[in-house]
């Protein structure tokens, strides 16, 4: 048995929100309290960590993550941010020439770009990729993942007629299977050892791969699954995308592949960034787009729900627009009426993004049991009154995107994610994001994002064990490099900060607009450090 003492610091534990110190032996957390009384609790240590004053919390959980395209994004082209059309082709001309990507019979896959702000109010055409890469076999993902540039030799491998608009819809989902089969074993798995690091480096001690037969395949989610069992880092939670035809079917389905549940992003719609999420009323900026695509009708998310819970199987969707949640509430309303309504709600089933939300949607998520999987930095990045939402549905409908506090005080579970490569990979600002929501009524307040970000990917995932530091639990933990640790008032989101030892709660960052965010400095997974920053925290 190995016993660590990590002493001098702060540790977020509801067992004392006080403490100073843990005690982890093996895989478990043993004790928490102030340092003085560690000796009474433990008869040795084999090796002290002096936190030096830094805050232990529980390991992030991000509940929504595509790990072979992050990793590609964070190795490979990621036009992320790009200001125009003409920068993203340079770049695209740039890495195609250093990588040794340019000319016809290479493969260059990219990521990231996003047209809605570019001054030429425009994506790329198929002909600018060609003369950009001399002819290379290109994919590029819009920021959304739900729509993609092509090159004409990848439009090519895919059947039909192409304009030069973006792939979406089915015809996306070919191109990005073409694109996908040119990775090799090796590609995917130094892609997949990429993602985990970074996820590791940010204080993620677990991810919930969102796989698929339309997303990357069934060899590159069991590649995943293997390299989280055969090597040490964040622990992957697996949920595969496919429609399961009965009970038999579901629990066959799980067992071959190894899956947690069978959703993830099984897609009901697609985005709003790529007009393709299913809405009740059109889209204000794109007649042509109407109101988006429909990939899933009721009665095939209802017999998919069914086969599910009568398997005693997790189900899941993708679902954004008010029509594609309006489909998923309504397949679950006549199930959980009947005799299986119990066993519906104790499996806690998924609804990944759940962007857009009236009162009377949140109020069915809370009647039905659901799982609100999100992403609050989608609303950081494409939320407020000049964003990305507000162009395509109106001031008025945009208010209802992503309303968390709406969610969280009709009960409904939360579980916090990135949907990288969507968005990145980044734990406190998510929480931030969460906390700075751009409509102020939809608000939490950073302790609720907090425990979202945590323990709610935990129970998202019917674990309801662990996501806290407390004796018995797994020593899945995080240690930052924070700023000064306060307790939100209750009187205020953006203000009245306290630091008042009488609360008896836990602290946690001070995550103001304006404030650096707390920075990684070791992440452990079950006792096994997958992280440590260089020149920090020395053992004793």
């Amino acid at each position: 048995m190995t016993t660590l003492l990590l002493r001098n610091g702060a540790v977020h534990s509801p067992a004392d929100p006080f403490a100073t110190a843990m005690v982890v032996e093996n895989d478990t957390i043993a004790w928490i309290g102030a340092e003085g009384a560690a000796a009474a609790h433990v008869d040795a240590v084999d090796a002290v960590l002096d936190l030096a004053g830094a805050l232990v919390t529980p390991a992030f959980v991000d509940a929504h993550v595509h790990a072979t395209a992050t990793g590609l994004a964070l190795t490979g082209l990621d036009l992320t941010g790009a200001p125009s059309l003409a920068y993203a082709l340079a770049a695209l001309e740039d890495h195609a020439k250093r990588r040794g990507l340019y000319g016809a019979g290479h493969v260059l896959l990219g990521h990231g770009w996003d047209d809605t702000g570019w001054p030429e109010g425009r994506p790329p055409t198929p002909a600018e990729l060609d003369r950009a890469t001399g002819g290379a076999t290109v994919y590029l993902s819009r920021t959304d993942v739900h729509s993609a540039a092509c090159s004409p030799a990848l439009l090519a491998l895919v059947p039909g007629e192409h304009g030069d608009a973006p792939l979406i819809g089915a015809v996306h989902h070919a191109a990005r299977a073409a694109a996908n089969a040119a990775l090799t074993p090796a590609d995917r798995l130094d892609a997949q050892r990429v993602a985990r690091a970074r996820a590791a480096a940010l204080g993620i001690g677990t991810v919930h791969e969102c796989g698929g037969p339309e997303i990357a395949g069934e060899a590159d989610f069991r590649a995943l699954l293997g390299l989280a069992r055969d090597e040490a880092g964040p622990d992957v939670v697996g949920y595969w995308g496919a429609l399961a035809d009965d009970p038999e079917h579901a629990r066959a389905l799980r067992a071959d592949l190894g899956a947690h549940g069978l959703g993830g992003d099984l897609f009901v719609d697609g985005s709003l960034g790529s007009h393709t999420a299913c809405l009740h009323a059109p889209y204000l900026d794109d007649p042509g787009a109407g109101t988006g695509l429909t990939h899933l009708v009721v009665e095939q998310v209802a017999a998919h729900l069914s086969a599910c819970t009568r398997a005693g199987v997790q189900a899941g969707f993708h679902a954004i627009g008010d029509a594609a949640i309006g489909a998923v509430t309504d397949a679950a309303r006549e199930l959980i009426q009947g005799p299986h309504g119990a066993a519906f709600r104790a499996l806690r089933h998924r609804v990944e993004h759940a962007e857009l939300l009236d009162a009377q949607a949140v109020a069915a998520f809370a009647e039905l049991g659901l799982t609100a999987s999100v992403q609050p930095a989608f609303d950081a990045a494409w939320g407020g009154p000049d964003g990305m939402y507000a162009r395509r549905l109106g001031a008025e409908r945009a208010a209802w995107m992503n309303p968390l506090a709406a969610l969280s005080a009709a009960g409904v579970p939360l579980a916090f994610g990135s949907d990288a490569p969507v968005t990145p990979l980044d734990p406190w600002g998510t929480v931030r994001a969460a906390a700075f929501h751009r409509t102020p009524e939809q608000r939490i307040s950073v302790r609720a994002a907090f425990a979202a970000h945590t323990r709610g990917g935990h129970r998202a995932a019917g674990r309801d064990d662990v996501g806290v530091l407390v004796p018995g639990a797994p020593a899945t933990y995080a240690v930052w490099d924070t700023t000064e640790l306060v307790v939100q008032a209750p009187d205020g989101r953006l203000s009245g900060w306290s630091t008042d030892p009488r609360s008896g709660t836990p602290g946690l960052p001070d995550l103001g607009p304006d404030l650096p965010l707390p920075q990684c400095l070791r992440t452990a997974v079950r006792g096994t450090t997958v992280f440590a920053a260089e020149g920090s925290l020395g053992q004793e």
